[in-house]
């Protein structure tokens, strides 16, 4: 249930109205915008009177929510989330570069990606230090010496930090990573969900290899029901009957959460193509459709990467990418 307050309602008078709501036994989640302001309620709202709410002097209207997911809601929400990154803001209006390599393998790969993407204009410095592997037998990162190079790249260059969990005796370690990434594979770990909805910090959440919208937004419930609201969504491609590419980029899914949440929503050509020169296209087409940001996986030695080399581009190559996507975006007005 949402119940829209009046303009100009005295604040007073609002929070007589909340108080009452929290003792009839739900949690109240206030969205305070320039022309109105409104309170969604979450939990057994059965036992709330929709009529007397309604009635009130100060209540515009009361509309039943049936949508499982409440605190993504754009209903709940209807101005855009911007996520605050030190400087760097995510979401409504606001256009992000996340750029670095699949997996960090030395110091000084990491901090040579750093400076070409830093110098290209990305704004956030993406790193896997623990890589989920199909294969046991694969690179599985550095781990916690991945995270520190990591952490030596950002004193480099000042670009805060992307990078992903798998675990939830692992969250120690990210303490002092800028945004920690749930990748597809964890999309449904719910007790990872929760962990990360306890914490303070921006969380990247990228949809599930075959994971519906509503199941992507029923994961970002998880997390912000545990009182963390900065979540942005990442679309990185599902998987399809068509095996040509390593995914398929479901572009369509960005306007359709765009209206459907008022959470960020960042599109990764890198995983979902599976291949470099499909990259910059993918990329093209996500600025233009309204994407609030792209990551992309970028390495200074594809042929060599220990990790998806072949998705990665060379530093010069997303240097003309990055000129680009700024092109697309002043076109569409962006």
């Amino acid at each position: 249930m949402i119940v829209i307050l009046k303009h100009n309602t005295q604040e007073e008078k609002r929070n007589q109205l909340i108080g009452w709501l929290k003792n009839q036994g739900v949690d109240v989640h206030i969205s305070q915008g320039e022309y109105q302001t409104v309170l969604g309620l979450i939990g057994d709202t059965a036992k709330i009177d929709k009529d007397l709410v309604a009635s009130l002097d100060m209540v515009d209207s009361v509309k039943i929510v049936t949508d499982p997911f409440k605190c993504c809601n754009r209903k709940f929400h209807p101005d855009d989330t911007i996520v605050e990154i030190g400087d760097v803001k995510i979401g409504g209006g606001n256009f992000c570069m996340i750029a670095g390599p699949c997996s960090v393998e030395n110091e000084e790969q990491i901090v040579a990606v750093a400076r070409s993407v830093k110098a290209s204009g990305a704004q956030l410095l993406r790193g896997g230090a623990f890589k989920p592997r199909t294969s046991p037998y694969d690179f599985q990162g550095l781990k916690a010496t991945g995270l520190e190079l990591l952490k030596i790249a950002r004193e480099e260059t000042g670009l805060p930090i992307v990078s992903e969990v798998m675990a939830v005796n692992d969250l120690p370690l990210f303490d002092d990573v800028d945004v920690i990434q749930i990748g597809a594979r964890n999309m449904q770990n719910f007790d990872l969900l929760r962990e990360v909805g306890k914490l303070r910090k921006p969380v990247l959440l990228k949809r599930g290899l075959a994971n519906t919208v509503k199941e992507l937004l029923m994961s970002a419930e998880y997390i912000m029901a545990g009182g963390n609201e900065q979540v942005i969504l990442c679309e990185r491609g599902i998987r399809t009957f068509d095996d040509y590419t390593r995914n398929t980029l479901d572009l369509a899914v960005v306007p359709v959460l765009h209206e459907l949440t008022h959470l960020p929503v960042i599109v990764d050509p890198s995983h979902a193509t599976g291949v470099a020169k499909l990259v910059r296209p993918m990329a093209l087409a996500a600025a233009a459709c309204d994407a609030d940001g792209l990551m992309i996986e970028v390495h200074n030695d594809p042929m060599h990467a220990l990790c998806d080399g072949a998705q990665s581009l060379l530093p010069e190559d997303f240097d003309k990418l990055a000129k680009e996507v700024k092109a697309v975006r002043e076109v569409t007005g962006k």
